[in-house]
């Protein structure tokens, strides 16, 4: 059996092992070998089968649906750290997002301390904090002409961005498949489509990248843009805040003068 799906079954065994029958409402009972929940009350809580969270437990990750996940989660009160390793472990994309708990104030004043341009976007790329660099390099988006909104919406609607943009086309077919990517398992998000809808309604670009369906992570690399006093040249850093992954914190570096 792979690791991983030994790893799955492992981990159920413990979540049963350690949780106390007394914070269910449940009896301790006279006749438990071992402490924790037996397997059929575990599987009364969760509303599954005991036969079936046998199964999970034997590490056949072909019985470990969302649906049934999801069920043992609320049953068994996993944290969030528990709900999403057993995700991982059962090879499944969490639908739940995993929202934490971030000051946004305390990330604004850390926005505010790097020298470079930096910006902080949510999960639908929406611009929550940038500093005084970023707003004079993407003035049409984040300084006093901009809007301070969607990243892709000023990629692809704003009448500035293709001039200012280096390569814009290859930039937005890229852009789109990051985005696309990091929306994996929420589709189904009103303002997530609301959004999409909006963007494929008002530009080709955007409608044509969207149905190409590609795929990409999120990744580092070169960005040139076009200012008034000629090309800037960065590369770009991505980080994502340890108490809230759903943010993105995006640095711009300097690019070096080639000698």
């Amino acid at each position: 059996m792979p690791e991983s799906h030994a790893s799955l079954g492992d981990f159920l065994r413990a979540l049963r092992d350690r949780r106390q029958p007394a914070d269910f409402g449940l009896p301790p009972g006279q006749r438990r070998r071992a402490p924790g929940l037996r397997r059929e009350e575990a599987a009364q809580l969760c509303g599954i089968s005991p036969t079936w969270l046998t199964w999970l437990e034997q590490g056949r990750r072909d019985s470990a649906s969302t649906v049934t996940l999801e069920a043992i989660c609320r049953g068994l009160r996993l944290s969030n750290a528990e709900r999403h390793y057993l995700f991982e472990l059962a090879a499944r994309s969490d639908p739940r997002p995993r929202h934490g708990a971030a000051d946004r104030h305390a990330l604004q004043a850390l926005v505010d301390t790097i020298a470079a341009p930096a910006y902080l976007l949510d999960r639908n790329w929406d611009a929550l904090a940038w500093n005084k660099p970023a707003a004079e390099l993407f003035a049409d988006w984040l300084g006093a002409n901009g809007a301070a909104g969607n990243q892709l919406a000023y990629v692809f609607l704003h009448p500035s961005a293709p001039q200012f943009i280096v390569d814009w086309p290859q930039r937005c077919r890229r852009l789109v498949a990051e985005f696309r990517a990091d929306c994996a398992g929420r589709f189904d998000e009103t303002a997530l489509q609301q959004l999409i809808a909006r963007l494929a309604a008002a530009s080709d670009a955007f409608r044509t990248a969207w149905t190409a369906q590609q795929v990409q992570e999120r990744e580092g690399g070169l960005r040139a843009f076009v200012t008034a006093a000629g090309q800037r040249d960065y590369h770009q850093h991505t980080l994502r805040p340890a108490d809230d992954p759903a943010l993105k914190l995006v640095v711009l570096v300097a690019r070096a003068p080639e000698r």
